[in-house]
């Protein structure tokens, strides 16, 4: 099972997210490298800085990969099917968990889930307290074939993910994700191992430890 520390960097909250950079040099860096099913061999570039503020997650996020997709500028879209990145969380004590999924200009779908197929989705007034910056315009276009690099900062509020910014718990567990289904080169790469058949990134039994 993978582990991570969260550190904790009290000025985020002050700096707009497209100034940030400097500041999470500070931040835990992991890559998302992991090929869990064979038939999807393609592995893009992909790493993470993650740290927190006091009621913020900031995640974020580096990509080089063999294509560029960008459908979706509507939150609550399937943007998996995009150049995507995505984290997976759930509290230690709660059987459900939550997604909160991106594509390359910075469009969300987050959900609280029991399952793949059972879900509540974010309000607008939810989506709207993420907030995103990306090095990409947030205007849609097709797939382009080439090699691209980009970068997305989000900033997910702890309330939105069921926890007390005055009381976190010392961990939490989760997994991060880069995929791009409807692509090329459709790939399905974890930071934590998943022991699964078939692609599938619900599945709260291989999230790993994020220590906040």
């Amino acid at each position: 099972m993978k582990k991570l520390k969260v550190p904790y960097l009290e000025t985020l909250d002050v700096l707009d997210l497209s100034s940030v950079g400097f500041l999470m040099e500070k931040a835990q860096r992991e890559s998302i490298d992991v090929v869990n099913w064979e038939e999807y061999p393609y592995k893009p570039i992909v790493a993470f800085d993650i740290a927190r503020s006091k009621v913020n997650l900031y995640i974020r996020y580096f990509v080089k990969g063999n294509s560029l997709k960008a459908l979706y500028e509507a939150d609550g879209s399937p943007v998996y099917t995009d150049s995507c990145v995505e984290f997976f969380m759930k509290r230690v004590d709660d059987p459900n968990y939550y997604n909160f999924e991106f594509n390359c200009i910075g469009t969300c779908d987050a959900s609280y889930r029991e399952s793949r197929d059972s879900k509540k989705s974010l309000t607008a007034e939810e989506y709207a307290s993420i907030r995103r910056f990306s090095s990409l315009p947030h205007t849609a276009f097709p797939e382009k074939l080439g090699v691209y690099s980009w970068e997305l900062v989000v900033a997910i509020p702890f309330r939105l993910m069921g926890l007390d910014p005055d009381n976190l718990p010392e961990k939490i567990m989760g997994n991060f994700y880069k995929c791009a289904d409807d692509t090329e080169f459709p790939h399905f790469v974890s930071w934590s191992p998943i022991g699964l058949p078939t692609p599938n990134f619900h599945c709260p039994e291989f999230f790993g430890e994020i220590y906040l």
